[in-house]
């Protein structure tokens, strides 16, 4: 015994030391092509093929929906085979799912023929422009299986394993909230690209202080649309569509984009300009985007240098010194400053990576629609806008079912009246209507919002009175400032003559 042990002990040292060898001499061009035969020979004498899935597609630019659908058959078929599992956390916080650890094996069976599944990671170290040493993680599947039953599997077995990945993904689906990390985050011990929380914001199309009539135009819209796979690709355009809610603040411009998530079940992605380094890093971050999602930007008018008109030539060549004086001062302040253009986000919404990833809505909100480029809202980028307007009466009428459950009342008709005339949003009335103790009913509610509504109007009045009073004062002093410039110029030339 002790005898083959020692022999054993002298061929992993002989092994090691040769191994040892052939990395350090060997140059390295030489070891990939011996490694190729080396495999190449394995090959010819093995009986077993192997299927390798990565967890991402197109030089790693964008995660592979097969690498998930296999992950979910997995999970849900042989992890409880598995002797080496990863606990995650479901949507309700009070149960877990299990799938594979990394480097762990298990065995499936189709139509009597056992396969073998391996879960793999391959760590790979890299070296930033700045000379610090970054990890990265890439993991695959790999699936085994004996070369005689090669048609099978191909044709048969990975595709009924893809069909199934993907029922039990739209099962277990929880829709997610998504922001955007800065890229200093990107890496794999971190969040990626995007963090995410459970999306469970309460608003509909039903709650939502907005015309009825309005309403079911943007319903019917967004259901034609979740079912216009065909028809988008007969016509020639990305499986995409594009909404501008633009409106005064407090008109419903976010609770929108949420009764748009819940009524289509889409995942939302919001943007944040700011935080992103260039055009290149908005297209990697809309490529990790999914499909069945929401990609939002709100405030669009505050988000970078994307609201102004592009520049003539002769106005660029205007600034032009006065741009030399600022770059010194701006200089330190550009290095942390966002440098996505105008173009680069038309590009990433509307240019030929927009056709990477189907059945996807863009949303940019605004308060100030005036202030955007034309070229960022055009039809076909932008394709319906949607005006968020002020409260009126048949959007009051959904608050008060909301807020207080009544239908009628006997103020209805003051408050049409008052509405009509006077500009208030709907998150002013809401917050007006909302019963601020247990003592008060909705009559309480009622009278309040009456009265809250008719001192606006009165500030309105009063506000409007100042600004023409302004107004005239302004242009009587113009015309006072006209007349002495007039009789000073009339002055001179009488001074001249004498």
């Amino acid at each position: 015994m002790l005898e083959t042990v020692a022999i054993w002990g002298k061929m992993v040292t002989s092994i090691m030391l040769i191994w040892a060898m052939y990395s350090q001499y060997i140059p390295r061009h030489i070891r990939s092509h011996l490694e190729i035969y080396f495999y190449k020979l394995l090959g010819w004498l093995s009986f077993y093929v192997h299927i390798k899935f990565t967890e991402h597609i197109d030089e790693g630019l964008k995660r592979s929906e097969n690498y998930d659908a296999i992950r979910n058959y997995l999970s849900t078929n042989t992890a409880a085979r598995a002797q080496r599992l990863k606990a995650n956390e479901s949507k309700n916080s009070k149960s877990l799912v299990l799938s594979m650890d990394d480097h762990e094996e298990v065995e499936d069976v189709f139509n009597g023929v056992k396969v073998k599944w391996y879960s793999n990671v391959k760590v790979t170290q890299t070296q930033s422009n700045y000379g610090r040493n970054n990890s990265c993680e890439r993991r695959f599947f790999t699936l085994t299986f004996h070369r005689r039953h090669r048609g099978m599997i191909i044709d048969t077995y990975i595709t009924h394993v893809l069909r199934e990945g993907k029922a039990i993904g739209v099962r277990n689906r929880e829709r997610k909230l998504y922001t955007n990390n800065s890229s200093s985050e990107w890496y794999p011990w971190m969040s990626g690209k995007w963090s995410n929380v459970p999306f469970h914001h309460p608003a509909t199309f039903e709650t939502l202080a907005m015309d009825p009539e309005k309403k079911e135009r943007i319903k019917k819209d967004l259901v034609k649309f979740s079912k216009g796979k065909d028809y988008y690709k007969k016509v020639g355009k990305a499986w995409k569509r594009g909404y501008l809610l633009f409106g005064p603040p407090g008109t419903g411009k976010s609770t929108m984009i949420s009764a748009i998530a819940n009524f289509l079940d889409y995942d939302v992605y919001d943007l944040e300009l700011t935080t992103v380094k260039d055009n290149s890093e908005l297209k990697k971050l809309l490529l990790e985007t999914q499909g069945k999602s929401i990609v939002v930007i709100e405030d669009i008018d505050c988000s970078l240098d994307l609201t102004g008109q592009r520049k003539t030539k002769k106005e660029e060549d205007g600034e032009e010194e006065k741009d030399k004086k600022k770059e010194e001062k701006d200089k330190e302040e550009d290095v942390k400053k966002s440098k996505v253009t105008l173009s680069g986000l038309l590009n990433s919404i509307d240019g030929l990576w927009s056709a990477c990833s189907d059945e996807k809505i863009i949303i940019f909100t605004t308060n100030f629609v005036d202030k955007l480029d034309p070229a960022l809202i055009r039809r076909g980028r932008m394709d319906n806008h949607i005006e968020m307007s002020y409260c009126r009466f048949e959007a009051f009428k959904v608050l008060a079912k909301n807020y207080l459950e009544i239908e009628s009342h006997e103020l209805y008709g003051e408050i049409e009246r008052l509405l009509e005339e006077t500009d208030m949003s709907p998150a002013d009335v809401a917050e007006t209507l909302m019963p601020k103790s247990d003592e008060e009913d909705a009559d309480v509610c009622i009278k309040r919002l009456v009265k809250t509504v008719e001192e606006e109007k009165e500030k309105a009045k009063k506000l409007a009175e100042e600004e023409e009073k302004s107004k005239a004062e302004k242009e009587e002093k113009r015309k006072k400032n006209k007349e002495e410039e007039a009789d000073n110029k009339k002055t001179e030339e009488d001074e001249k003559k004498v």
